[in-house]
């Protein structure tokens, strides 16, 4: 009777759990029944309202066979499944699939590795499915957990510790795949579930192979590797995710990537860190690299007071950043970048200077302070020199602005005093000489604008020798226009110019504008550059390729008359030694004029100028060898330089009748060039000057004082005589006159501008008198003048015909 009523319940049992309990065999080892199976599947096609049925009584079988241990019919379970999966297309799969996602966190619960792979396949082929309708309410907390830990694997097996971690890194592939594309599931980037993804897939990436391509471009993770190697696996992983990105997820995404290395401690070394950053600025999108800059910017902030090691890490790694966002950095970001660097920078100088002050056996740290700044330096040379033109013209205006000058802290002041600020001096001048390599501007006032040059000059004129070869070493830059440097090997004699293959163009008319401005301001800083005493062999081979630079870029007709002015200025400045030079100094002088001399004669290619400098040279090589750039030395230097042949000096009427000859205007080559005697934050204030006084008020001051010598002049009985004879003295007039215009026809810029403007002090100094006297004693008044006598007021007339009224008020 029992089995009777078994059967006849059996009977009555739904169709769809006859269906179900069909393709389960008597033996699991034999598998899926697939006759049923296919039974199955056409019904569930053909009555899609019965799927969350169908799936309901799955999910109860699965679960007892987990907890009965019987894994063969949790296998063909999921099986089935993954068929109906693959099959059923409809609108109530998503009912379904709330029972299919139930088995597998069930799956994912166990403690078995093989049902925890199991759940981690079969959920990888649903998120590869394309659901026709979206979900509302289905949510992945759970298998984000789940997958992150199957990630962190710690199993003693390493095989089956591998196998999880890949499962693990698989299933955290098929929750981005089924969420990034879905506008509903936008949850996924919120902070609490980036912060386990992201972890999980660095932790598997984190091998010696990656350490190994630090230096190498991340390479594309290779299919046949993906199912075996977890760190490539996760990479491609980490590569999808961050493509997938968008604008407003970026640092979301980032962020968990600096906090893992700083949990990990991965900056110091910085291998891994690098590679990371590398992979990111691959595969995010172009626009975005913005973000990622900021973030590492952030980050060095908050960490502005760690180990001098742990912020060189995070420096290099922007370095590896930039590079690879340059090109597409465009507005606020790059300031912010130069301005965050720059003060990273300051604070490193600080830190470096507190320490050893503070204890002689901080050496250690030191060095690493400097190791710090060597990487900031870097990071603003690379940043700046992949940037556009007119980008890197306001970086360069931006990074001149911030170096510390004597008379203006633009940069604040070190705490550490003079010597810190020399110390920051010389860090943004090797950042600005970074920035300026391989700037070509248009036209050399773009280069070397106003505001740019006059305090770069200035920084020149400082008695620091370093200082002084890096502003060199900036002008170089930023005049070679067509890459001539490279082509000077030091100061020497070029022997045939025509085979060094200098290129150059003819000077435009911006270029000619220029050097009638601010022309004086460069001879006057190579001028002041020779007569430092603490030049050596590199500042004397800076200032030579600065004067060939100059002839190549600008030198026009005039321009290479005032040239050879200035050298012939500068040899004079060795030869009489007012400033009490040592021997070497004047030797590398004379040196420097020698070979620059032999340089121009042959680009203008004038032959008597050629002859009268080849043979100087030839009897420099006789007689005074020392006086020639590839015979300098310190050791073989003369006791004295006071007694030289004329021989051996480049004479200025030799070369004024050379190029005379051929159709140069060499009036001005007989006037010595004479440099302003003043500082170069001067020299615009002077100009003014020099623009507001005119010519004829330099002929009213000559005037004035040739008035004031007659007045002394007449006491005398030389005067008298002078007077009787009127003729004499009109062709004496008329002499000075002549004098005056030839002076200002011929006369060098610099010396009318010094004698304009101490001529109009005089002037100023004359009124200020008169009006002072003016205003103290005022005129006699014709009502008199009042005065008061024991608290009485009283007044006093005076007679107009007493009154004494001035020359020009009387007629």
């Amino acid at each position: 009777m029992p089995a009777g009523v078994c059967g006849c319940c059996g009977a009555l049992r739904p169709r769809y759990k006859r269906l179900v309990d069909n393709i389960f065999p008597e033996d699991p080892k034999d598998g899926l029944v697939k006759a049923d199976m296919e039974k199955l599947t056409f019904y569930a096609v053909s009555a899609p309202d019965k799927l969350d049925r169908i799936g309901k009584y799955l999910a109860e079988r699965l679960s007892r066979d987990v907890i009965r241990h019987r894994y063969g019919y949790v296998f063909i379970a999921m099986d089935a499944l993954d068929q109906l999966l693959m099959a059923c297309h409809s609108q109530s799969i998503n009912l379904f699939v709330e029972s299919f996602l139930q088995m597998v966190a069930k799956l994912l619960e166990s403690g078995e590795p093989e049902l925890q792979i199991l759940g981690s396949n079969s959920f990888v082929k649903f998120a590869n499915i394309e659901e026709d309708t979206a979900s509302y309410h289905r949510r992945y907390d759970f298998f984000v957990s789940r997958f992150s830990a199957m990630c962190h694997s710690s199993i003693d097996d390493l095989d089956t510790k591998t196998k999880i971690r890949i499962a693990g890194i698989k299933g955290i592939q098929g929750v981005v795949r089924k969420t990034v594309n879905d506008e509903l599931q936008t949850i996924i980037w919120e902070p609490q579930h980036m912060d386990k993804i992201v972890p999980s897939l660095l932790f598997n990436m984190q091998t010696t192979d990656e350490l190994n391509s630090k230096n190498n471009p991340p390479s594309l993770p290779r299919s046949a590797d993906k199912d075996e190697n977890p760190a490539t696996l996760a990479e491609s992983c980490f590569r999808e995710l961050l493509g997938r990105a968008a604008y407003g997820n970026m640092n979301n995404a980032i962020r968990p990537v600096l906090v893992h290395l700083d949990n990990h401690q991965l900056w110091d070394p910085n291998a891994f860190a690098v590679s990371c950053f590398k992979i990111t600025m691959y595969s995010i999108q172009a626009q975005h690299s913005h973000h990622v800059i900021q973030q590492i910017l952030r980050h060095l902030d908050t960490h502005n007071k760690d180990s001098p090691r742990v912020r060189a890490g995070i420096v290099q790694v922007l370095l590896e950043t930039i590079t690879i966002a340059a090109k597409g950095s465009v507005g606020p970001t790059v300031l912010e970048v130069f301005n965050t660097l720059l003060k990273h920078l300051r604070l490193s100088v600080d830190f470096e200077l507190s320490n050893l002050l503070a204890s002689s056996g901080a050496l250690s740290t030191n060095n690493d302070e400097k190791v710090v700044q060597d990487a900031i330096i870097q990071t603003i040379g690379s940043f700046g020199s992949n940037l556009p033109d007119y980008q890197r013209s306001e970086i360069i205006m931006f990074i001149m602005g911030k170096v510390p000058t004597s008379d203006a802290g633009a940069l604040e002041l070190s705490h550490s005093g003079d010597r810190g600020t020399r110390t920051i001096q010389v860090k943004l001048l090797r950042s600005l000489l970074m920035v300026t390599s391989g700037y070509k501007a248009k036209s050399i006032a773009a280069a070397l604008p106003s505001p740019f040059l006059e305090p770069i000059l200035s920084v020149s004129l400082m008695e620091d020798g370093e200082l002084r070869l890096l502003v060199l070493h900036i002008l170089h830059n930023l005049i070679d226009r067509h890459e001539n440097k490279a082509k000077f090997k030091g100061m020497r004699i070029i022997p045939d110019v025509s085979a060094l293959k200098i290129k150059r163009d003819k000077s435009s008319k911006q270029d000619i504008s220029f050097m009638k401005k601010q022309g004086q301001q460069l001879y006057r800083h190579i001028y002041v550059g020779c007569k430092e005493e603490d030049n050596d062999q590199k500042n004397f081979e800076a200032l030579f390729i600065a004067f060939l630079l100059v002839t190549i870029e600008l030198a026009n007709d005039e321009v290479i008359i005032d040239l050879i002015r200035l050298a012939l200025a500068i040899q004079d400045l060795a030869l009489t030694n007012e400033d009490n030079l040592p021997t070497y100094n004047r030797c590398a002088i004379q040196a420097l004029v020698a070979g620059y001399l032999s340089f121009l004669s042959q680009m203008i290619a004038v032959p008597a100028f050629c002859q009268h400098v080849n043979k100087v040279i030839e009897v420099r090589n006789k007689e005074a060898p020392y006086l020639l750039p590839e015979n300098l030395s310190r050791e073989k230097l003369p006791k004295s330089l006071e007694t030289q042949d004329k021989s051996c000096i480049f004479l200025q009427n030799k070369i004024a009748d050379a190029l005379a000859g051929s159709g140069y205007s060499v009036d001005r080559l007989s006037v010595p060039y004479v440099p302003q005697p003043t500082d170069e934050d001067r020299l615009s204030r002077r100009k003014s000057i020099v623009d507001t006084v005119s010519i004829q008020v330099d002929l009213l001051g000559v005037n004035v004082q040739q008035d004031k010598a007659k007045i002394v002049e007449e006491i005398t009985f030389e005067t008298l005589k002078k007077a009787i004879d009127s003729q004499n003295l009109e062709e004496q007039e008329r002499e000075k006159r002549r004098q005056i215009i030839e002076k200002f026809q011929k006369a060098p810029f610099e010396e009318i501008a010094a004698q304009c403007e101490s001529k109009s002090n005089l002037l100023h100094d004359k009124l200020a008198e008169i009006f002072e006297l003016t205003i103290s004693r005022p005129p006699p008044s014709p009502s008199g003048s009042m005065s008061v006598t024991a608290g009485h007021v009283q007044y006093h007339s005076i007679p107009v015909y007493e009154m004494k009224f001035p020359d020009l008020c009387v007629y």
